[in-house]
């Protein structure tokens, strides 16, 4: 017997590029776009460096080990 579909939709991300101040760099991080909603008004980049420092920030409260500041972020 055939299953059926999934009414489900799967999330869709958007890629960023993220530098720390300390030099490190951070490839295709991922955000959902649900979080980076422009109809406040809000620019992209500061909804995606808002996003990651959540994730940073959840990372780091499992790993013990913080990352630096935020240097600059750019769309993938």
């Amino acid at each position: 017997m055939a299953r059926r579909k999934s009414d489900a939709r799967s999330a869709t991300f958007t890629l960023f590029n993220v530098t720390y101040e300390d030099g490190t760099v951070t490839s295709n991080r991922r955000v959902s776009n649900d979080q980076l909603d422009l109809s406040f008004g809000d620019k992209l980049e500061d909804l995606a460096r808002s996003a990651i420092q959540q994730q940073d920030a959840e990372i780091a409260a499992l790993s013990k080990q913080r990352r630096g500041k935020i240097k600059s972020i750019v769309k993938a």
